[in-house]
């Protein structure tokens, strides 16, 4: 084979793993430089970790979907999300970034039972 040939067959490779890609690899790129520990960041190490999120979120998406309402009305919502963080062991980190959504009178009232709660120790 010629090394203009491998070289193509390279090509090829890279335009077709990009485009199994979902997320945008740039966005991904600016959050992995967020971190002070980042120097510089492969582009090899650059498409797995994209990749990786995007099966992370695939597999999360999956999961809500079948242990939520979902299924009936044939949608994901975001309280299905916040159910699946909360009740599976695997995605219990996510109970911060994913908190189930409560109503401003009730979040008060809970607000106004604290100091009762906090006087009784």
């Amino acid at each position: 084979m010629k090394m203009s040939q491998k070289s193509s067959d390279k090509d090829d490779q890279t335009s077709a793993s990009k485009k199994s890609i979902s997320l945008p690899i740039s966005r991904v790129r600016l959050i992995m430089k967020s971190s002070p520990d980042v120097s510089s960041i492969n582009q090899d190490a650059l498409f797995l970790t994209t990749k990786a999120t995007e099966l992370f979120v695939q597999h999360l998406a999956l999961s809500s979907f079948t242990s939520g309402s979902g299924k009936e009305s044939n949608s994901l919502t975001y309280s299905d999300l916040a159910h699946t963080a909360e009740g599976t062991e695997t995605f219990q980190f996510l109970t911060d970034i994913l908190p189930k959504k409560i109503l401003a009178r009730d979040y008060f009232k809970s607000m106004e039972q604290m100091p009762d709660e906090e006087a009784d120790f």
